[in-house]
C-alpha cells in the first residue's frame, strides 16, 4: 500500500522525504514526514497527453518503402487500411495492452483523442457509442486515468469534399456528434475526463466552426486539435482561408488555455507568440513526428515566448516518456548545434524542466488537476527502481536529468493511480493476461 512506504518526493515547493495518506477517493490527504533512510524517489505521473490507441498495432508496419517520397500521407494508407478491419472488441484488446504499457513506463493519464466511431462502411453501431465505451473499458481494466476527446469529422479536405469510404466510420454530422458527447459526459468520474476533438481544420468546415463553438460555450471542456502537422496542410490552408493554420485558428475561435494544438510543428513568429500570448498549450510528440518526417517543433522559440508544452505517444511507435522527452531535446540540439536548449535560468536542469512543462501542461491538455504530488492532488506517481545503476549516488536535484537521459534501462519500479499500484517491480499487474489477449488479436487481425 502507498500509505505504508517512504518515498523521497518531487513536490512543487522541492524534495521532501514522507508517507502519503490518501482518501477514499484516490487524493492525497496528506504527506507525513519521516527521516526513513530507505525511502525511494517518487516523481509525480506523467500525462500523455495524444494518443491513437489502434495504432499501437500497426507499430512497425509502414517501414518499408513503398513511394521514394514517403511521408505522413503515404503512412495514411496503410493507417486507413488497418483503421478499417477494428471492432469493439479488438481496439479494446489493443487499447489495454497500450495502456499497460503506459503505466510501466510511467504514464498515469492519457488523453485519448478518439475518431473510430462507427462501423467500416459508416453505419453507426447499434450503441453509437459502442467504440468510445471499448476505450473506457480499456482504460478501467489497465487502471489508467483517462480524457476521452471523441472527435468531429466532417469533410475530406479544405474544399468541402465529402468523406472518402474509408473515412466515413469517422464522420458525424454536427448534432449526432454533440449527442455523442452528451451520452460519454454522463460517464464522467475521477478516472475518466471528456472534452471535444477537433480533427484539423481541413476535416471542420469553416462554417461550422461558430456552431460548434456557440454549442460548447459556458461548458469547461477541454478542447484539441491536430493542426499545422505538415508543410502541405500548411500550403493547403492558406490556399483555401487565405491564412496560416495556426493564424486562422488564432483569429477565428476563442483560443484559450482550454485548448490544446497537437504537433503545431510549422509556424510563423506571429503564430509562435500568438499562441503562447493564448495560454493554450501545445502537445508534442517527438516519436511520431520523427516516425513520419514531419519536422521540428520550435521549442526555444517557443519558450522565450512563454509557451506551454506537453508531450503524447500519438501513433506508439514508442510507449515511452523518456524518450518522448530526450529526442524532444535532442532534435533542438542537432538543428541547432548546441546543448542543453530546455533549460532556463529558473531551472538549468534539462530533465527537471521538460518534466515540469510535461506536468503543467499535461494537467492543462487533460483538464485535470495532474502532475503534483501535495494535499488535495490524486496521487499518481512513479516510484524509481533504487537499484538501478543509472540512479546510483543520485542527489536529488540530478534524479531528473539522470531518469531522462541516463541510458535505455526503464527506471520506473512502481507506479501508482488514485493509490492503487498498478505496476510493480516495473510489471503491470494483468500484463501476462492483457498480453496473451493482444496477441490473439493481432494475430487475427494480420492474418485477415
Amino acid at each position: 500500500m502507498i500509505d505504508a512506504t517512504p518515498l523521497r518526493c518531487l513536490t512543487p515547493s522541492g524534495w521532501t522525504t514522507a508517507r502519503l495518506r490518501t482518501d477514499a477517493t484516490g487524493r492525497v490527504r496528506r504527506l507525513d514526514p519521516t527521516r526513513d533512510a530507505t525511502a525511494r524517489f517518487a516523481l509525480p505521473g506523467i500525462p500523455n497527453t495524444h494518443s491513437h490507441a489502434f495504432q499501437r498495432a500497426m507499430a512497425g508496419l509502414a517501414e518499408h518503402q513503398e513511394n521514394v517520397e514517403d511521408s505522413f500521407w503515404t503512412w495514411r494508407e496503410l493507417m486507413y487500411r488497418f483503421a478499417g478491419k477494428l471492432d469493439p472488441d479488438s481496439l479494446r484488446d489493443i487499447a489495454t495492452q497500450l495502456y499497460a504499457e503506459m503505466l510501466e513506463a510511467g504514464y498515469t493519464h492519457v488523453c485519448e483523442f478518439h475518431y473510430l466511431h462507427h462501423q467500416p462502411d459508416g453505419t453507426p453501431y447499434a450503441d453509437r457509442a459502442a467504440m468510445s465505451r471499448a476505450l473506457i473499458e480499456a482504460a478501467e481494466q489497465a487502471g489508467i486515468r483517462m480524457t476521452l476527446l471523441p472527435v468531429l469529422y466532417m469533410s475530406g479536405g479544405f474544399d468541402g469534399r465529402a468523406l472518402e469510404p474509408r473515412q466515413r466510420r469517422f464522420g458525424h454530422a454536427l448534432d449526432d456528434y454533440l449527442a455523442l458527447l452528451a451520452t460519454l459526459r454522463r460517464l464522467q468520474n475521477d478516472a475518466l475526463r471528456v472534452g471535444v476533438a477537433l480533427h484539423s481544420l481541413r476535416a471542420v468546415p469553416q462554417e461550422v466552426m461558430p456552431a460548434l463553438l456557440e454549442a460548447l460555450a459556458g461548458h469547461d471542456f477541454p478542447i484539441h486539435i491536430h493542426i499545422a502537422e505538415q508543410i502541405a496542410e500548411v500550403e493547403q490552408c492558406i490556399a483555401a482561408r487565405g491564412a496560416r493554420p495556426v493564424r486562422w485558428l488564432l483569429d477565428n475561435a476563442p483560443v484559450d488555455a482550454r485548448w490544446t494544438l497537437v504537433h503545431a510543428t510549422h509556424l510563423s513568429d506571429g503564430e509562435i507568440s500568438g499562441i503562447a500570448a493564448s495560454a493554450a498549450c501545445v502537445s508534442l510528440c517527438p516519436t511520431t513526428e520523427a516516425n513520419l518526417g514531419d519536422g521540428l517543433f520550435p521549442l526555444r522559440a517557443f519558450l522565450d515566448a512563454g509557451g506551454r508544452f506537453s508531450i503524447g505517444s500519438d501513433s506508439h511507435v514508442s510507449v515511452s516518456p523518456v524518450e518522448e522527452l530526450r529526442w524532444l531535446e535532442y532534435g533542438q540540439r542537432l538543428a541547432t548545434q548546441r546543448r542543453n536548449i530546455a533549460s532556463s535560468a529558473r531551472t538549468p536542469g534539462v530533465g527537471q524542466s521538460l518534466l515540469r512543462h510535461t506536468w503543467q501542461g499535461g494537467a492543462q491538455a487533460a483538464g485535470l488537476a495532474l502532475g503534483r504530488l501535495e494535499e488535495g492532488a490524486f496521487a499518481d506517481l512513479i516510484v524509481l527502481d533504487p537499484d538501478a545503476p543509472a540512479l546510483a549516488g543520485a542527489r536529488d536535484g540530478e534524479v531528473p536529468e539522470r531518469f531522462v537521459f541516463a541510458g535505455n534501462r526503464p527506471l520506473v519500479s512502481e507506479t501508482f493511480v488514485g493509490g492503487r499500484r498498478v505496476v510493480a517491480e516495473g510489471r503491470h499487474h494483468q500484463r501476462e493476461t492483457i498480453a496473451r489477449r493482444y496477441a490473439k488479436t493481432l494475430r487475427r487481425l494480420l492474418a485477415d
